[in-house]
């Protein structure tokens, strides 16, 4: 059985990849999607920003394997960023076909290439001829666009285009993250492939996660907003699996990685953004944790970060700039 951290545009950065997967349980991770929107190689720095652990054996800081993940409409130059991404050491290539977001859409990214199999089809054939065969590539999708009549077309069209492992995120596009995910169409998209399955969509607790994989049938979860949510999401699902006892992490146990996180961002980005990284994971942690709510409401309005710093009760040193 795998567990994946989903990719999240916007959300599951560096840092937080680096964070989470030091909490432990995940077996893999995507970096956020890499746009290939022109007929043209991206240059080094998109990946030097988007997905610094390829430079440094492609995984994050816990030794956990990083996949990379592409996103766009045009077969020939997916294939050929693809390679390049593989020669920079990119273990995996994942094909994004599951972004609902509405600008991605317009510009032919993402769940909206449901509605055309046969492109789908064409671009997992060429980025699968473009890199060395030693090299999976995978592919995540949506139920479709507006209905799921087409899902198990689409997951034909992956399949039998060289997709060695579909990730299917039980809504579609039109449903974007509203509840219920439809986990029985996980199980009739592994009847209609040979290829593995991995559930994805609405898995927040270990309850969840076992009703997931009675209804899907499929052992492997990815998990997104859940394990952002409960960041021992992905252990507790290991403990459980091994038959041994789940102790859920208390938010004690959670600060250490919580004020790892601040201090990270405060290194990486502007004095104008930190804090609304900040905010980003807090507010999803509100779901698990009380202490959060109350942690939520002292930082939502506050952009100061040396005030956020003595709330976390954390001292940042500035790196030396250099002569």
């Amino acid at each position: 059985m795998q567990i994946a951290l989903a990719p999240m545009e916007g959300l599951v950065d560096e840092i937080l990849r680096d964070v989470l997967t030091r909490v432990g349980g995940i077996d893999w991770c995507v970096t956020e999607f890499i746009r290939v929107s022109e007929r043209r190689l991206l240059p080094v720095s998109t990946y030097q920003k988007l997905a610094p652990e390829l430079f440094d054996g492609a995984r994050t800081a816990t030794g956990t394997p990083m996949r990379v993940q592409f996103l766009g409409s045009d077969p020939v130059c997916l294939g050929d960023n693809a390679a390049f991404a593989a020669e920079l050491g990119a273990p995996v290539i994942d094909l994004n076909f599951g972004c609902p977001a509405k600008t991605v859409n317009k510009s032919r990214g993402g769940a909206v290439l449901l509605k055309e199999p046969e492109l789908l089809h064409a671009i997992v054939r060429e980025v699968r001829r473009s890199v060395p065969a030693a090299i999976p590539v995978t592919a995540k999708m949506r139920l479709g666009f507006d209905s799921p009549d087409g899902a198990l077309d689409c997951a034909r069209a992956l399949a039998e285009g060289g997709a060695q492992q579909i990730v299917v995120h039980a809504r579609t596009k039109v449903e974007g993250y509203k509840p219920p995910a439809h986990w029985e169409w996980v199980a009739r998209v592994q009847e209609a492939v040979a290829v593995p399955v991995i559930a994805n969509g609405e898995v927040w607790t270990l309850d969840d996660w076992r009703r997931c994989r009675e209804v899907s049938g499929v052992d492997d979860v990815m998990l997104g907003r859940g394990l952002v949510a409960r960041p021992d999401l992905a252990r507790q699902i290991a403990a459980a699996r091994a038959g041994e006892t789940v102790v859920p992490m208390s938010w004690n146990e959670l600060l250490p990685y919580l004020r790892d996180f601040w201090l990270q961002a405060r290194g990486k980005l502007s004095p104008r953004y930190a804090p609304g990284r900040l905010k980003q994971w807090v507010g999803l942690l509100t779901r698990s944790y009380p202490e959060a709510v109350q942690l939520f409401e002292a930082i939502r309005r506050e952009n100061d970060c040396s005030f956020i710093d003595h709330l976390l009760g954390v001292t940042y040193e500035a790196p030396l700039a250099l002569a």
